[in-house]
């Protein structure tokens, strides 16, 4: 097989792109390929996510759900990553305090998270999609909003 002629993994990361020189394409270096998990993203989103001010957490969703029955950790519930070519895509489905301009804190939301992941893993982020399962009244616990909160 002729490694001139293969593409690259879209989660590799060459030398060149970690110094920041991101047009100039390489198949990888001496040392190896870099790969980066997508349960690696979404916890960077989280992390980025549960930091804005007026979210008061993360919903899970009927997926995540039936996936804690299996056993799947919680650390990445309702946050889907998709890596097209050598950009991501986040879907974040997110619970919000009482009383927050919904659109400027989902707008804070997708600036703090892109920042994050393309400061961290040096991919670009195409889009950031918020979706507001709840809002949680103050003093109300994650239990009585509607969605079940992963905080």
């Amino acid at each position: 097989m002729n490694q001139e002629n293969e593409e690259r993994p879209a989660d590799v990361i060459t030398a060149p792109e970690r110094m920041g020189v991101s047009d100039h394409l390489e198949e990888g270096t001496d040392l190896g390929a870099i790969r980066i998990h997508n349960n690696v993203i979404a916890v960077i989103s989280r992390l980025a996510a549960l930091k804005v001010p007026g979210v008061a957490g993360m919903s899970s969703t009927l997926v995540d759900d039936i996936a804690g029955i299996i056993g799947k950790k919680n650390i990445d519930r309702g946050i889907r990553v998709e890596v097209e070519e050598n950009t991501v895509i986040i879907d974040l489905h997110v619970i919000f305090e009482y009383g927050v301009r919904i659109p400027q804190v989902s707008w804070q939301l997708q600036n703090d998270i892109r920042e994050a992941i393309e400061q961290m893993t040096g991919k670009h982020v195409k889009a950031v999609n918020v979706v507001v399962q709840s809002v949680r009244m103050p003093g109300e616990d994650s239990e009585n909003t509607g969605a079940k909160a992963e905080t």
